[in-house]
């Protein structure tokens, strides 16, 4: 399934968006806007040593510039530099306290770093802010701390919270599919998985996630249906070639 919604700028939670740098822009860009918008590219294109470069020079030419430090702290994240990316999204935060998404960064940083109970404490002030522009992916990332500590009925709250709060949000309900897998309830998944994939049509993660919950539940008709347009959906990647793992080994 899913792996902490920070290991996902390639490691789980961690959200980085070139729409701070477009707000910032003036007709004339500034240095430290350059940077970020050279650094944000490298990012971007899996090159974290180039992007740490251009965030540290984004930070010298403006110290005050707090997405050039969410930058810095993504990058030190995905280079696994945990106390880095901690300090870096910790002075993005004092210069701007209303910047509510590092608050995620924060706490998938610091569960990351094995300080898990400081992490979900971040993502609870985040999904508790009423500033915060998407709670969603707080409580997913609650639910995916719950669900690695193997607490499954926190971890299935908060994954039915956040795709209670966006609906076309798919990875709550992969979460929430696992959680009550886990807990040998795996009948509980098909209703939810049924909504997102009308929500996320052709999401091929959510139409393996569907055809595998069909199957637990004996509905292999529709669990093989399912598991074929997975297959077709992602013919190369580990999703389609899961599908058709699964296929192969069906009841005759």
């Amino acid at each position: 399934m899913s792996q902490l919604s920070a290991v996902r700028i390639a490691v789980a939670g961690f959200v980085l968006s070139a729409a701070p740098a477009l707000a910032l822009a003036q007709a004339k860009p500034s240095d430290s806007e350059l940077s970020f918008n050279a650094g944000l590219a490298h990012l971007r294109e899996n090159r974290p040593d180039l992007a740490l470069e251009q965030f540290k020079k984004a930070v010298k030419e403006d110290p005050k510039n707090a997405y050039a430090y969410k930058g810095l702290g993504l990058t030190y994240a995905q280079l696994r530099k945990f106390p880095d990316a901690i300090a870096a999204f910790r002075r993005a935060l004092q210069l701007n306290p209303y910047y509510v998404d590092v608050r995620n960064d924060l706490g998938t940083a610091l569960v990351l770093s094995g300080k898990r109970a400081e992490g979900k404490a971040e993502f609870l002030a985040a999904f508790n802010d009423p500033t915060n522009p998407t709670p969603e992916i707080s409580a997913r990332n609650l639910g995916q701390a719950y669900f690695e500590e193997k607490n499954y009925p926190d971890a299935v709250n908060w994954f039915r919270t956040s795709f209670t709060r966006n609906r076309a949000y798919p990875d709550p309900y992969l979460g929430f599919a696992d959680a009550v897998g886990a807990m040998g309830r795996p009948e509980e998944a098909v209703g939810p998985l049924e909504v997102a994939v009308k929500e996320v049509p052709g999401d091929a993660a959510l139409l393996l996630a569907l055809g595998q919950a069909y199957y637990r539940a004996g509905r292999f008709t529709e669990a093989r249906n399912r598991l074929e347009e997975a297959a077709r959906r992602d013919p190369a990647g580990a999703t389609g070639r899961r599908a058709n793992e699964l296929i192969k080994n069906f009841p005759k």
